[in-house]
């Protein structure tokens, strides 16, 4: 955190989240959240580590070997932090740790143990508690170590001790409260969408022919780092020519040619949030007639869909806007043949565009929250945040002239339903044919 009163804000945030869910859990409860684990990347080196997010999202804790157990309504202490103990030998090593009393002072733990303490001090908490709030299936020996704590409860059921009888999926409503941002959240992701900009309108005035992909992702990466983001949100997909038509493609290791496109989809990572946005934009800076013609055709279905993004809109409703525009358009270019309505009945768009139009956004890229509620498509609500994100991809088929081969082409920005309609957070990157070409242009120059 930048400066103490960032700090204060935090601070208050998170509590505010830990009274909310407790709200809901009632008395008689327990929530029990473990840290994400240290993973290996090869021998004897770890990957830079990345707290889980609901972790994140009760406490702000960085570090691993941590749980977070809140028990609402105990006199002595809600909320309690296990997390590692300070030790002088391993800190010169990996560097400071924050320990039990810095988890109080700093994190706002009612109380703090170290880990170690876990299997003496997490058993007594569950005694007297009716329901679990714990997410099964996560993290399988943690799993294992809960069923032991319950078991060693209940096997003193004969001197009146009370075992918990129920468990209850804790993401179930952890879920649903980060679904809604917060002012404090909503000012991160619009600087995560401000600094993913900048990373993009950089790739594009580096892009020419002959360069390789990879080294526009590191155009990307030095402006999200100079803009105080120590990493991106995901990998970055930077793909020329064919692997445009690879939805999911990272490999990043060839050289870009004349007279392709390049897709690059990238989103940095600002305190936590993620930005997520893609642009496609000719590797020469000017678009053929084809690459024009399809291009045009994907940004009129994401105007399109962003028009459906407003409160009382249903989830479905973008998708299904971009569908029929995305669907009559390849019928009037002739890669589609047949009426529009029978052609989307049928799904016969999907030879072209096989992917969703948007998921939420958050502190996970595709971020929490249920898209429907019962058998219904979620009703958008202000505070939401989704991506907008059609796309075209022609690999080379039967029926399809050559000239349409190998374009791939997505446009995606951010979108924040505000109370009378959405705000787009990634508005500063260029997405029209005649801004993306001066851009270039103005590079080359």
């Amino acid at each position: 955190m930048a400066g103490s009163s960032e700090r204060v804000t935090a601070m208050r945030e998170y509590a505010g989240r830990r009274r909310r869910l407790m709200q809901v859990m009632g008395p008689g409860s327990v929530a029990i959240l473990p840290a994400a684990p240290l993973l290996h990347r090869n021998r004897d080196v770890e990957y830079p580590y990345r707290q889980h997010s609901d972790f994140s999202y009760l406490s702000g804790f960085p570090e691993p070997e941590a749980v977070i157990v809140l028990v609402p309504g105990r006199r002595r202490a809600e909320f309690l932090l296990f997390c590692r103990p300070r030790d002088p030998a391993k800190e010169q090593w990996t560097g400071p740790r924050i320990g039990p009393e810095g988890a109080c002072r700093l994190y706002g733990a009612d109380a703090a143990y170290p880990i170690d303490a876990v299997d003496d001090v997490l058993p007594r908490l569950l005694e007297g508690r009716d329901k679990v709030f714990y997410t099964m299936g996560s993290d399988i020996e943690f799993d294992q170590r809960l069923t032991g704590w319950v078991k060693q409860v209940r096997d003193q059921a004969r001197s009146g001790v009370h075992a918990p009888v129920e468990f209850v999926s804790l993401d179930h409503h952890l879920h649903d409260m980060r679904l809604y941002k917060s002012r404090h959240e909503i000012v991160l992701m619009r600087r995560a969408a401000q600094i993913s900009a900048l990373g993009h309108r950089r790739a594009m005035q580096q892009c020419r022919p002959g360069v390789m992909e990879y080294q526009i992702e590191g155009e990307i990466l030095h402006e999200f780092m100079q803009h105080g983001c120590r990493s991106p949100a995901y990998p970055t997909i930077a793909g020329g020519g064919a692997n445009a038509c690879v939805l999911h493609y990272t490999d990043n290791n060839r050289s870009l040619r004349d007279g392709e496109l390049l897709l690059v989809d990238a989103g940095a990572e600002y305190r936590g949030y993620a930005g997520d946005i893609t642009r496609t934009y000719p590797v020469n800076g000017r678009f053929s007639p084809e690459q024009r013609a399809l291009y045009e055709l994907v940004l009129a279905a994401q105007l399109t869909a962003i028009r459906q993004v407003r409160p009382g809109k249903h989830w479905n409703d973008p998708h299904h806007a971009a569908v029929r525009t995305l669907t009559k358009g390849l019928v009037e270019l002739g890669l589609l043949k047949g009426t529009v309505a029978t052609l989307i009945k049928k799904e016969a768009y999907r030879r072209f565009y096989m992917h969703r139009t948007g998921h939420w956004l958050g502190m996970d890229v595709h971020d929490v929250g249920e898209y429907k509620v019962g058998n219904a498509w979620r009703l958008l609500e202000p505070g939401m945040v989704l991506t907008v994100e059609p796309g075209l991809y022609v690999t080379p088929q039967r029926g399809v002239a050559k000239k349409w081969w190998n374009i791939g082409i997505r446009i995606e920005d951010d979108v924040l339903v505000t109370r009378d309609g959405c705000e787009i957070l990634s508005r500063d990157v260029p997405k029209s044919v005649a801004d993306i070409e001066a851009l270039m242009a103005g590079a080359a120059g």
